[in-house]
């Protein structure tokens, strides 16, 4: 197992990107965790593929699986057009590493035994290739994802956590029926944009980015916000009180401060940690 890396933090650059002091009181030097580096590709492969299935757990834990539906890549770092997955029917909360599915940019199984949700293929392929800098992508039928996708609206910037997605998600408002076809992947790639999720309207969220790990963070909080956002509006509506909305200019500074990529990075470790401990680590078999 890969180990991560520390960078250590100094009084400027460290300290305003992490959004951490650098030092102790005592002056000692304050190190945090960052992405490690790798000396092969075949060590960047097992830690992806570790981290993919740790992300199926973490999923299962918040009720993210429903039957067969939902789904996470990520993009091979040997063979970068090929990204491995859950193969269909396994139940989030058993898949190790050994159990995941490499498949090419034709949707076939490249290494595994089982086939694959063709619905995974068709969303995940189009947008690993219109997207070269995203390396991972989530979707899943969470509860409340699924309902507030209803609306085919974005989340409104209503709270600090809600600012991790501030102009840097979409809805795809175009429901037509479970994704077989590589067209509406298509489609939905275009709607994401450059953005790191999108709201698919009538279906649930989808979430990218640049590890496994960034991803699977994203769509937790995501569901965590429209969860926020429907009690808030429910309030709302029967109190007759009116939400109050954060300002761009203070949006945008914060999404500075919890959106970037080592952020998502970053806020999923204390979850990988905790699903490593709880398993005593059967997902990386």
């Amino acid at each position: 197992m890969a180990p991560i890396a520390t960078v250590t933090l100094n009084e400027t650059d460290d300290n305003r990107k992490m959004g951490a002091m650098g030092k102790t009181t005592s002056g000692k030097q304050l190190k945090i965790k960052t992405y490690p580096k790798f000396d092969s590709l075949e060590e960047e492969r097992l830690y992806r593929k570790q981290h993919l299935a740790a992300a199926f757990r973490i999923f299962a834990e918040r009720g993210f699986d429903e039957g067969v539906a939902g789904h996470i890549s990520v993009r091979d770092p040997i063979l970068e057009d090929h990204f491995w997955l859950n193969p269909l029917s396994m139940h989030f909360s058993q898949i190790s590493v050994s159990d995941l599915e490499l498949v090419n940019e034709d949707g076939e199984v490249v290494i595994g035994e089982y086939p694959i949700n063709g619905a995974a293929f068709a969303i995940h392929s189009e947008i690993h290739k219109a997207r070269p800098d995203v390396h991972a992508a989530c979707h899943a039928h969470s509860v409340y994802g699924k309902a507030w996708s209803a609306f085919g609206q974005e989340l409104e910037m209503i709270t600090q956590d809600s600012l991790r997605f501030y102009k840097s998600h979409a809805v795809y408002d175009n429901f037509g029926g479970v994704v077989f076809d590589r067209e509406e992947g298509k489609r939905i790639a275009k709607a994401l944009g450059n953005g790191k999720a999108a709201i698919l309207m009538n279906h649930g969220l989808l979430t990218v980015g640049e590890s496994v790990d960034e991803a699977a963070f994203w769509f937790i909080s995501m569901d965590k916000t429209c969860h926020a956002q429907l009690l808030a509006d429910a309030a709302a509506a029967g109190s007759g009180r009116k939400k109050v909305f954060i300002g761009d200019e203070e949006a945008a500074y914060s999404y500075e401060q919890v959106g970037p990529p080592h952020k998502g990075w970053l806020a999923f470790q204390p979850y990988y940690d905790d699903i490593l401990a709880k398993t005593n680590g059967s997902f990386l078999k």
